[in-house]
């Protein structure tokens, strides 16, 4: 199955967190950034890796945002 690619904010959104926050976890190697050119800022995130926020049912207001994802990718080390 291919991914869902989502933009920032929706992201965010899924989450329950600010967008600095989904920002961060790709820094970190917890989340995959995928690139598409005809994007304005031309970021996308998989649905698939994003912890789900708890909301409520029927108004969608925020519960308890997603858990903070595992890193997924070893960071090499540079020899001294």
């Amino acid at each position: 199955m291919p991914p869902q690619l989502v933009p920032e904010d929706l992201a965010a959104y899924w989450t329950g967190r600010p967008a600095t926050t989904i920002r961060r976890w790709a820094a970190e190697g917890r989340l995959t950034r995928h690139h598409n050119p005809q994007r304005r800022n031309g970021v996308l995130y998989d649905l698939a890796e994003l912890p789900e926020a708890k909301r409520d049912k029927d108004t969608r207001e925020l519960i308890e945002p997603g858990p903070t994802p595992d890193i997924i990718k070893a960071t090499p080390l540079l020899a001294a």
